[in-house]
């Protein structure tokens, strides 16, 4: 309580933002880009925590990303956008299996 931010690591800010957003017990949470800067380690156990804490309260997660690896591990429905546009949407096993169209045509 007696830190300043600039005392914590990337990690440790990020599990104190994901407490923070969850102690007013939300329906939903907002994730914009949760493990950017973060290394591999720090992020598995970032997301791992995320997901945890989601399942076991319940509570719906907009997980925004440009990691689409990350996305397939723990969202259960992905969206593809481009250019502020909804370019492909479904269950995420399916999105990779059956791409409908390549955002790179």
């Amino acid at each position: 309580m007696r830190k300043y931010p600039y005392q914590f690591s990337g990690g440790q800010r990020q599990r104190l933002m994901i407490a923070m957003a969850l102690l007013p017990s939300p329906d939903l949470v907002i994730a914009d880009e949760p493990t950017t800067a973060l290394d591999v380690t720090v992020e598995a156990q970032i997301l791992r925590l995320m997901t945890g804490l989601v399942r076991g309260r319940g509570i719906s997660v907009l997980f925004i990303t440009h990691d689409l690896g990350v996305a397939s591990e723990i969202c259960e429905r992905i969206v593809v956008m481009y250019a502020g546009q909804d370019m492909e949407d479904g269950p995420a096993e399916t999105l990779f299996s059956d791409p409908r169209q390549s955002l790179y045509a």
